[in-house]
């Protein structure tokens, strides 16, 4: 009985938590998201570079 009186309606406060806690998840899931890839592209950059060093390829289709 005392659990359903804390969470009925105390002010708003509850239904505020019930707002940010999932957008804080949200947030934090978002955030280390970016972070990954973040770090996924500096992993990649590198071959990226590589890859213009070589010539172009022959019109024809030919080999290089």
């Amino acid at each position: 009985m005392l659990d359903s009186l804390l969470l009925a309606h105390q002010g708003g406060w509850d239904e505020i938590l019930m707002v940010l806690v999932p957008v804080g998840v949200f947030a934090a899931l978002l955030l280390l998201a970016n972070q990954r890839a973040a770090k996924l592209a500096k992993r990649t950059k590198p071959e990226d570079e590589a890859s213009q060093v070589l010539p172009p390829k022959n019109p024809r289709g030919g080999p290089r």
